[in-house]
């Protein structure tokens, strides 16, 4: 790419414009025009049952499969966060793509979606690089167009709930074993600890067995994610009995919501990509759950 030049009688606007993250997925993973969108999410959104909850939601648990796979679970758990107004919201999905880094942002000033652009709040990535650091040593990378879809994909939902445009935190892990994961959710709960903030774990379930097979598979991490156990949600695949692409993702943002203060998960809902196409032989499992702070504690 040749250099990019600056018109001085360019808006600020237009400027800051030129370093969004381009989405790589609308258009295929979800409609990709805004008003089709838009429509698209107010549909799920409003399909989800509204769950009462006695206390203050942390952080919510989404799959990332397109939208007409598993945007109708997802939609159970941003259902949750209607009418909410956080000034930050941080994302922690898997990176599915090959890297050397084990926790890794982005280096753009926003992600952009057809509902427009997500700001990211960098001086609270500089924080979380510096926690990381001196906490853990370890190293956040900062990369430019990804082409990761997990963390995208639920932008949409966050844009159509929230009340107000949110700050977002966007982290993606390579690196799956304990030592990183929970040094990442002890390093967020710090860096989040007294802001409005909501966490989302973005991750998926079972990947491609027949549907029986799946459902005793993600019944039994869906059952560790309800104990409010991120340890048991990440040795469920190395003990053979669950599966979750984003285990990572979810396992960060129990430590984390453990650090702000939160003490219950809800299951909101399960389904099968075969529930969708019909095949039934290899399927993908999809929760949502919602993680809160009881009334009682």
């Amino acid at each position: 790419m040749g250099q990019v030049c600056y018109n001085p009688r360019e808006t600020l606007r237009q400027r800051m414009a030129i370093d969004v993250r381009p989405s790589p997925i609308a258009g295929t993973w979800y409609p990709g025009s805004p008003g089709a969108l838009a429509d698209s999410v107010d549909r799920q959104l409003a399909a989800a049952k509204v769950v009462a909850l006695e206390g203050e939601i942390v952080g919510v648990v989404a799959p990332h499969a397109g939208h007409v796979y598993s945007g109708h679970v997802a939609a159970q758990a941003f259902r949750c966060l209607q009418g909410l107004a956080p000034e930050v919201v941080c994302v922690v999905a898997p990176l599915h793509q090959l890297h050397a880094a084990q926790v890794l942002t982005t280096a753009h000033e926003a992600y952009g979606t057809p509902l427009g652009e997500v700001a990211v709040d960098h001086a609270l990535v500089d924080r979380l690089a510096q926690t990381l650091e001196q906490q853990a040593d370890i190293h956040l990378a900062r990369v430019r167009q990804d082409r990761e879809h997990a963390l995208e994909i639920e932008l949409p939902f966050l844009q159509r709930t929230l009340t107000q445009p949110f700050r977002l935190l966007p982290v993606m892990l390579r690196d799956q074993n304990r030592q990183t994961i929970e040094a990442t959710g002890r390093a967020l709960a710090a860096v989040l600890s007294g802001l409005p903030a909501i966490l989302v774990a973005s991750s998926d379930l079972s990947h491609f067995f027949p549907v029986a097979v799946a459902q005793r598979l993600d019944a039994e991490l869906l059952a560790r994610l309800e104990a409010f156990d991120p340890a048991a949600v990440l040795s469920a695949e190395e003990e053979g009995v669950g599966f979750a692409c984003g285990r990572g993702a979810i396992a960060a943002v129990l430590w984390a919501a453990a650090g702000l203060g939160a003490d219950r998960v809800r299951l909101l809902g399960y389904a099968t990509s075969g529930q969708v196409t019909g095949d039934e032989s290899s399927v993908v499992g999809y929760g949502a759950a919602v993680v809160y702070r009881s009334s009682a504690s």
